[in-house]
Formats: structure tokens, C-alpha cells, sequence
């Protein structure tokens, strides 16, 4: 919602907006681009000269400025149909979906496109440290989106990615998520079956060939198909996979034949899988490999996506968005990877959807377990039913017995005093949650410096 308030500006529109909190980086985002968010929700934000109301999904019926707007018969929409009516007729909509991995590689997507020349606008759900900015108005054909599944708005209950008119989609893969909006995985296969359908026939698709669910979408698409991963039935495939200290390095063969050899400044094997994906969107766009390869070098990666917030006597503190199991595996495995002394220390908060309910318990055991230290504060979703509810006391007895040392620390402040005080030169730090989890990374940085 932030970057297409900042769109809107550029076009033209006078824009203002409302959100119970905003925090880093969007915040900044925002004041930087002279939109200053209203905080919290009043019918008095909601004057009569309004043009267009733009509602998000994360609001609903009761919220007083929905109210307003309903009972002042003023227009609304959703922010997808916004999107595709102010941004995507007449352009060449490349979409990237997925469970995981859509935001780096939709990032990625763009920069590639842009080092190539073509001049793409995108909007994108984070900010890249590239442009520090999730979203540009472009002024060449292509315009890339990140393809959200997620619904559309409280009178919309459909998939954010069936409104953008895709020509090209991305699915890098397919997980149960979103426990609030899907019943299961089959309400979910559904929803990327209908996205794939929407591709024209001169279109294309690319699906992971690492993960099933992705590569069962093939059938539903009456356009070509590419596959990209790396397992040997890939048809972009990356071979001689080196992990150093921060980047990583490997070569790109598609269909046998060896295409480039790239470094990417970015840690993990799910990285390497979105760097593919871009070489086929890329070379759909009669971008050569070579070109991909160079500007990949020069991708610096995306706020909250292991992203280093500081180091501080030698403790490296992590942010990232890690909220579902795989995730944080694939978080936990890309550090892993990298031979260095220290401990791995996993904090984690339980505050999505998904992530509060019990349906990955034991997932979580497996992913979590990666870690040298576990620390797991309180599930912020307090309403759900204790039945329903991810039981962070079982999560941290099966973690002990599996040989991982695991705490559950409900409190930031707790958990702050805690690390600061029992970490060692070297240790790391990553900090898991799909929220700002109480400006932890800060306080935790502060604390560390006070405990020298």
C-alpha cells in the first residue's frame, strides 16, 4: 500500500493515508516521498472531497473509516484494481508469485531489467537497497509486480494476483499459508491455477522445479513452460553452487547448455533458485544471460531479507521476515552454510496468520532446530482459540529434546537482556517476524554496546 501511495503522488494524485502503525522501513519510505502517514483510525480522516478511497486488506467492516466511507457513498477500491487500472493496461505485466521468494526475485526482476535498459516500472512489496524504493513508473513496456496471493479487500475475497493481466508469471513455489484466508492447500492450488490460466498463449511461465506444487501448475497453463531449480529435470539450472561469507557463486546451464556463471551478494540456495527464475524471465525479454549475470552481481538484496542490521563486539545481528517454516529453514540453512565460529541464535515471534496456529508445530521443530540457540516469544495472536493456538511450551520441550537449547522469552525486553548478555565474538543473530517485533534489532544492538 505505501509504495503505490508513492506512485500515486508520482502521477500526480494528491495522496494521503491511515494505518493503526507504521514502522521502518516503510515509514521512512513514505515521509521521504512527503506522504505522512495518519496514525490509527477516525472517520475524520475520511473528508467529502475524497476522490477515490483505496482499501486494504488488512481492514474490514467496524473499522470507522470504512464506515465513513460506506455511509458518504464515496468511491473505493481495492488496491489490486487500483493498481491494474492506473499501472498494467498496455503494459507488459510480469508477475511473481508464490509462498516464497517473491519479493527478492520480483527485485531482482526489475534491476536486471533496468541494467538491460529496458526502463521496467514495477511495484513491489518491500524496499530494495538497490533503488530504496519498492516501486518506479517506467516508461518501457515491461512492468514488474510482485504477484501476492493474498485477498484483494474485505469486499473482494480473491486473490490479489488474478487482477494484473500476466504475461509473463513467476511461481516460485506453493505452501499452505495464509491460515485466515485459505481453509487448505486445495483452496490454494486453486488460487495459482486461476493465475496461470489468465496467460495468454504467447506468454510465459516459469515454475520451480524443486517444488512439487509448483511443478503441478504445468498442466494449467496454455502457454510455454520453463522450469528452474536445482534438481537435475530443470530446465534453468545452477550447478557448482560455492557459499562464501556473503555471497554466493555458481553457473547457469539451461537445457544442458552452460549460459553464465554468476555471483550473487546474497546467502542461500532459495536466492540462487530466485537468480534463476530471473535468467528465464530475462532471456523471455531477449535479455542475454551475460547481462543477468553482471547486473546480478550488482543486486544488493531487500530490507528484512537476511539483512544485516549490525555488528557490535563481534555479534552479527540479522533481520528477517521468516514467518513460515520454510522460510526460517531456508533463513537458518543460509547461514548455516557459511563456515564461520559462533554460535546461530534463532529468535523467532509467532504473529502471522499462519505462524500463530498449531499447523506447523512440529514443522517449526524440524526448521528452528537449525539453530545453535533458540529463542521464542509470545504468540501475538491471543484471540485464537487455545485448541488452534501454536503451543510455544511444546515447541520449545520437543526443541530440548532434539538437543537444541530452546527459551521461551515472552517479552522484547526479556529476550534483549538475555542475548546481550550471553553471546560471544562471533555469534549470530537472526531475528525472525513478519512485524517490527518491538523495534527488537535496535534495542538489541544498544544493549550489546552497553554490555562491552
Amino acid at each position: 500500500m505505501a509504495t503505490l501511495a508513492v506512485l500515486l503522488k508520482q502521477r500526480g494524485f494528491y495522496v494521503c493515508g491511515s494505518d493503526m502503525n507504521t514502522y521502518p522501513p516503510m515509514r521512512d519510505f513514505l515521509v521521504g516521498n512527503g506522504i505522512t502517514p495518519l496514525e490509527g483510525y477516525s472517520a475524520n480522516h475520511i473528508s467529502k472531497d475524497i476522490d477515490l478511497v483505496v482499501i486494504g486488506n488488512a481492514v474490514s467492516r467496524g473499522n470507522p473509516e470504512i464506515e465513513a466511507v460506506l455511509e458518504r457513498g464515496l468511491r473505493y477500491s481495492s488496491l489490486p484494481d487500483v493498481v491494474r487500472n492506473e499501472f498494467l493496461w498496455n503494459k507488459k505485466s510480469i508477475v511473481i508469485a508464490g509462498t516464497h521468494g517473491k519479493t527478492t526475485t520480483a527485485f531482482m526482476t526489475a534491476w536486471v531489467l533496468i541494467q538491460a535498459g529496458l526502463d521496467p516500472g514495477f511495484l513491489i512489496g518491500g524496499i530494495s537497497k538497490n533503488f530504496d524504493s519498492g516501486g518506479c513508473l517506467g516508461k518501457g513496456e515491461a512492468f514488474v509486480i510482485e504477484g501476492d496471493e493474498y485477498d484483494s479487500a474485505f469486499f473482494d475475497k480473491t486473490s490479489k494476483f488474478l487482477k494484473y493481466i500476466p504475461e509473463v508469471v513467476v511461481v516460485n513455489s506453493v505452501e499452505f499459508d495464509h491460515a485466515d484466508i485459505y481453509k487448505n492447500l486445495d483452496e490454494l492450488r486453486l488460487a495459482f491455477t486461476r493465475l496461470l490460466q489468465l496467460v495468454p498463449q504467447n506468454g510465459h511461465v516459469f515454475l520451480c522445479a524443486d517444488n512439487p506444487e509448483a511443478v503441478k501448475l504445468r498442466t494449467s497453463s496454455f502457454c510455454s513452460v520453463e522450469t528452474f531449480g536445482l534438481c537435475s529435470q530443470a530446465d534453468w539450472r545452477a550447478i557448482n553452487i560455492r557459499h562464501e561469507n556473503s555471497s554466493t557463486k555458481f553457473d547457469v546451464i539451461h537445457k544442458g547448455q552452460l549460459m553464465a556463471s554468476a555471483r550473487l551478494p546474497l546467502l542461500g540456495n532459495f536466492n540462487v533458485r530466485n537468480a534463476l527464475a530471473v535468467f528465464g524471465v530475462a532471456a523471455a525479454m531477449n535479455v542475454s544471460p551475460a547481462v543477468v549475470s553482471v547486473a546480478l552481481n550488482k543486486f544488493l538484496g531487500v530490507r528484512r531479507r537476511l539483512e544485516v542490521r549490525g555488528v557490535v563486539r563481534g555479534v552479527t545481528v540479522y533481520d528477517d521476515f521468516a514467518h513460515h517454516p520454510t522460510a526460517v529453514h531456508e533463513t537458518l540453512q543460509a547461514l548455516r552454510a557459511t563456515a564461520v565460529e559462533g554460535r546461530l541464535w534463532a529468535v523467532f515471534e509467532p504473529r502471522s496468520a499462519t505462524s500463530c496456529r498449531k499447523i506447523f508445530q512440529e514443522k517449526f521443530v524440524e526448521s528452528l532446530g537449525l539453530a545453535d540457540e533458540v529463542v521464542i516469544s509470545a504468540v501475538s495472536r491471543t484471540n485464537l482459540p487455545e485448541t488452534e493456538r501454536l503451543s510455544v511450551s511444546n515447541l520449545v520441550a520437543s526443541l530440548k529434546a532434539e538437543g537444541t537449547p530452546a527459551r521461551y522469552l515472552p517479552k522484547v525486553d526479556q529476550i534483549v537482556e538475555m542475548i546481550s548478555r550471553e553471546t560471544c565474538p562471533g555469534d549470530r543473530v537472526v531475528v525472525m517476524s513478519n512485524g517490527d517485533f518491538g523495534d527488537i534489532h535496535t534495542r538489541l544492538l544498544a544493549a550489546l554496546k552497553l554490555n562491552k
